[in-house]
């Protein structure tokens, strides 16, 4: 997770325009639309993140705000300035994207300070600038080397400090960690997150992702899309602990979906407790007993798969703690045991969207 917030940056966000706004926004490619009267605030300062699976309207969502394609209808504002009809090059806003799109003749400085050099900025001063956001994303000592030197997520950082370097008010970042194996990811989330705690009282952060992890270790707030429409907007720990539909339940990690006294309810595995079947169960509990159907060894926890005697499955998850159970999940089953969580775990949730839309790509 990002750092918590102090109360006082809060208050100062609250007072500001928002950093980017889009209302009523539509955008059609033909019969296929994109996006679909979309509505969303991002505040000065966040770390928002747009989250939905490939065919969601995100990365659209991104390009309008950028400015690479014009909306059918609706507005985007960037700072309380209607900036709809304006190019590229006429908003305050800087990407980057998954491809580093570095040139491989220059330097890694000199790739940096491009940007800076098609403005007019000039030399001493363009050379400064680059230095600085080098050093802002701990590359100040390779300025010199050219981008086939480097690692993939060197090249990353360069691609960062490029975007950076133009001091934008708004960075716009379209799965910029994508093309990165697991644990450079995991470092670049890091590098990001540091970065853009140190910036944000100058430079909100829009990133898209289909990643939910990445969404919920990073993020300020997420707007969870599906099939061009936003389906929720919240802090990890809202989307994650109270989704809003089934949607958001199934596609923000795993959850259990049940049908309770005519609602629907979902649980996440982790709150489920696995007992034996004759466990004693604290009073207040849901208890459901089922049979193992299938075990699924994780490193750090066991996946269960358990079919309940009423004919659902649910899914429970257990620490590996115990070293002779984390060796033989096999054992476990065809075993009968008893499901139990707290009513409180539950959360009542709308049903599924029925009505299709047609998806674009991205």
């Amino acid at each position: 997770m990002t750092g918590t917030r102090v109360p006082a940056r809060e208050e100062r966000r609250a007072t500001l325009a928002p950093a980017v706004r889009v209302s009523g926004l539509r955008k059609a490619y033909g019969a296929v639309v994109a996006l679909e009267r979309l509505e969303l605030e991002v505040l000065a300062g966040e770390f928002f993140t747009l989250l939905g699976p490939s065919g969601s309207g995100k990365t659209t969502t991104l390009r309008l705000i950028a400015g690479f394609e014009a909306p059918d209808d609706g507005a985007v504002e960037l700072d309380g300035v209607d900036v709809t009809r304006r190019p590229p090059y006429q908003r305050d806003v800087n990407t980057v994207f998954q491809d580093y799109a570095l040139f491989p003749h220059m330097t890694v400085a000199q790739n940096v300070a491009y940007g800076l050099m098609v403005r007019g900025v000039g030399r001493r001063d363009r050379a400064a600038r680059a230095a600085q956001a080098l050093q802002m994303v701990r590359l100040g000592d390779l300025g010199e080397r050219k981008p086939v030197q480097l690692s993939g997520g060197q090249r990353q950082r360069v691609a960062l400090a490029r975007a950076l370097v133009n001091r934008p008010r708004v960075l716009l970042l379209d799965e910029p960690l994508g093309a990165l194996d697991l644990k450079l990811r995991q470092e670049m989330q890091l590098e990001l997150q540091r970065i853009q705690r140190e910036l944000s009282e100058r430079i909100t952060f829009v990133y898209v992702t289909h990643d939910q992890d990445e969404a919920l270790a990073m993020s300020d707030r997420i707007a969870v899309f599906s099939r061009g429409r936003i389906e929720q907007v919240g802090s990890p720990r809202e989307i994650y602990e109270h989704p809003a539909n089934e949607f958001v339940a199934g596609f923000v990690g795993t959850s259990n979906l049940l049908e309770e006294d005519g609602l629907r309810v979902t649980v996440r595995p982790e709150k489920v407790e696995l007992l034996a079947p004759d466990a004693p169960v604290a009073p207040g509990l849901r208890r459901e007993p089922g049979v193992v159907r299938d075990v699924v060894y994780l490193g750090s926890v066991t996946r269960y798969v358990v079919e309940l005697d009423r004919g659902e499955t649910l899914v429970a998850l257990r620490q590996n703690t115990d070293v002779a159970v984390a060796a033989a999940p096999d054992a476990e089953r065809g075993r009968r045991v008893l499901l139990a969580w707290s009513p409180e775990h539950a959360n009542t949730v709308a049903a599924g969207d029925d009505v299709e839309h047609v998806e674009e790509e991205g």
